[in-house]
């Protein structure tokens, strides 16, 4: 998402603060009370950031990484210490000033553990050169082109088993969006790059993609588009390199008023469920789009991750990073 400022002093609850509550949950279908607990509320765990994206859960570390995208920055987040710097430049390391969204965005793992970044500056995907607990802005490229033309922002991404990199590409990142003279390819995509390096395209119709994921057994895509005029969740049947059988999985035009935010961010559980940041705070469907409930927010959100249990969601939601117990 974007163009959302706070420019407020960061500040960091710690595990010694009484975390501070936000926000409701909005019980649609009784099917919510077994993904979600009566009674549990969303808090805030840490505050003061400008643009909140990319949540995630490093199990083995307890700890949460989150994009700042405005501050060209990865923080990371622990019971014990709150938040911390933890990488910095995160999405542009060149050396000519410029005022965009340009810090990462999603943030992911390799099927090696390492660390991989949505660079919206850099206008690639990446892979951090280092270790996980010694980070390094020091980044090799996963994907920056396609057909030699550079690529806008990529945005959110996700990895298939086989080790094929599926990844958005809206203009989020260049300055002045669909009118920036940098941008080289007309068209908003959706891309999916191979171990090899290729990159190949398998969405070109999407006018701003961003949230992407797998339902179970990877045969099926959700793409969400944060297009005010078209506020949808796109579902695609995975074939080979192709996305086939498009269709909307969920209208969110009549939620517009609701509040503020866009379809953005999600995640996709075990069992099925999704979990999308979308108008006034994250909706959760079923497989089937069903929608079963919402997390109301006042702040717009940008996107969820789950712990290693699916147990706790962690949302990032403009100034803030939430936790949600769910169970």
């Amino acid at each position: 998402m974007n163009k959302i400022f706070f420019p407020a002093l960061l500040f960091i609850l710690s595990s010694c603060q009484q975390a501070k509550q936000i926000g409701s949950i909005q019980r649609i279908d009784p099917a919510l009370d077994s993904i979600i607990s009566p009674g549990a509320e969303v808090q805030i765990i840490a505050d003061g950031f400008r643009w909140t994206e990319g949540p995630l859960w490093i199990d083995d570390k307890k700890m949460l990484l989150f994009s700042d995208v405005f501050s060209n920055k990865v923080y990371k987040w622990t019971e014990e210490k709150g938040a911390e710097d933890y990488l910095s430049p995160s999405g542009y390391t060149g050396a000519i000033k410029r005022e965009a969204e340009l810090g990462s965005n999603g943030l992911l793992l390799d099927r090696e553990g390492k660390l991989v970044l949505c660079q919206h500056g850099n206008r690639q995907v990446a892979r951090m050169d280092a270790d996980l607990g010694n980070p390094k802005p020091v980044y090799k490229s996963l994907a920056s082109a396609y057909q030699t033309k550079k690529l806008n922002s990529p945005n959110d991404a996700v990895f298939h088993t086989n080790g094929d990199l599926f990844f958005t590409d809206p203009p989020y990142g260049l300055e002045k969006n669909m009118d920036d003279p940098l941008k080289e390819i007309p068209f908003q995509g959706v891309y999916k790059t191979k171990p090899t390096g290729e990159v190949i395209l398998l969405c070109d119709s999407i006018t701003r993609p961003n949230g992407i994921a797998f339902f179970p057994g990877e045969k099926m895509l959700l793409v969400a588009n944060s297009d005010p005029a078209k506020p949808f969740w796109y579902h695609f049947n995975v074939e080979n390199d192709s996305l086939t059988n498009g269709r909307i999985f969920y209208n969110a035009s009549s939620a517009i008023s609701e509040g503020k935010g866009l379809p953005d961010g999600l995640k996709i559980d075990k069992k099925g469920n999704v979990f999308a940041t979308g108008p006034g705070g994250v909706f959760i469907f079923n497989n089937a789009g069903k929608l079963l409930g919402k997390i109301k927010l006042p702040v717009a959100s940008a996107n969820c991750a789950f712990s290693a249990d699916q147990t706790i969601l962690f949302i990032t939601a403009t100034n803030y990073v939430l936790r949600l117990k769910m169970r």
